[in-house]
């Protein structure tokens, strides 16, 4: 976490420091940024530096927190669904919000998994446990399977998909309007895959 000073410098610095940071974790990945150039890119001194944070990963921690708060707050909290086509429009918002945001946020998409991965059993697989949780009760999602398994291979897949569909768009792929982040067409049949049963039964109404 930032040190105090850190906290105490106004919040249009504080942003300032962290989205220079933000941008040069993203060009060059979590692991290999150099402290050195991302303190230069923030204007700040190797001193100041120290002051507020206790060191690189540090400072990455504060990064990536804040990419993981961004991600949560464009899918919304989860509220429980009345019925199986009630479930599908909700989860279908709530990846097209997703989906919108890392499409308008190319530094947070690059550093998506890594903050993901820091928040380890957190509010984003909480997030998740409370889609699959709604989808047992309302039939959508098979039981059959270990629930923590189910949640972490539901998001993987969310995450993919987001990230498939952008890199398409990125690529200039002739096929891949924007509406194809936002109406489904890949990710409905891969959770439909995911939660069915081995004798097909789960997975919602044909309403997707």
């Amino acid at each position: 976490m930032p040190l105090p000073r850190f906290e105490r410098l106004p919040a249009d610095r504080r942003e300032s420091i962290l989205g220079a940071a933000r941008e040069q974790f993203a060009a060059h990945g979590a692991e290999s940024a150099s402290y050195n150039k991302i303190i230069e890119a923030a204007g700040i001194s190797k001193t100041a530096a120290y002051h507020y944070f206790d060191g690189r990963e540090d400072l990455l921690a504060a990064v990536l927190d804040g990419v993981l708060d961004r991600l949560l707050a464009a899918l919304g909290p989860w509220r429980p669904a009345g019925d199986p086509a009630e479930f599908w429009a909700r989860l279908e918002e709530g990846a097209a919000a997703l989906a919108d945001h890392l499409r308008r946020h190319a530094d947070d998409l690059a550093l998506a998994d890594a903050a993901i991965d820091r928040a380890a059993d957190g509010p984003w697989t909480g997030w998740f446990d409370a889609v699959v949780s709604d989808g047992q009760r309302l039939g959508v999602v098979r039981t059959d399977v270990d629930r923590g398994l189910l949640v972490a291979a539901t998001a993987a897949v969310v995450r993919a998909a987001d990230a498939w569909a952008l890199a398409r768009m990125r690529g200039g792929a002739a096929d891949a309007p924007a509406s194809e982040l936002s109406d489904g067409r890949q990710l409905w049949p891969l959770l439909r895959g995911l939660w069915a049963s081995d004798d097909g039964t789960a997975a919602g109404d044909g309403t997707r």
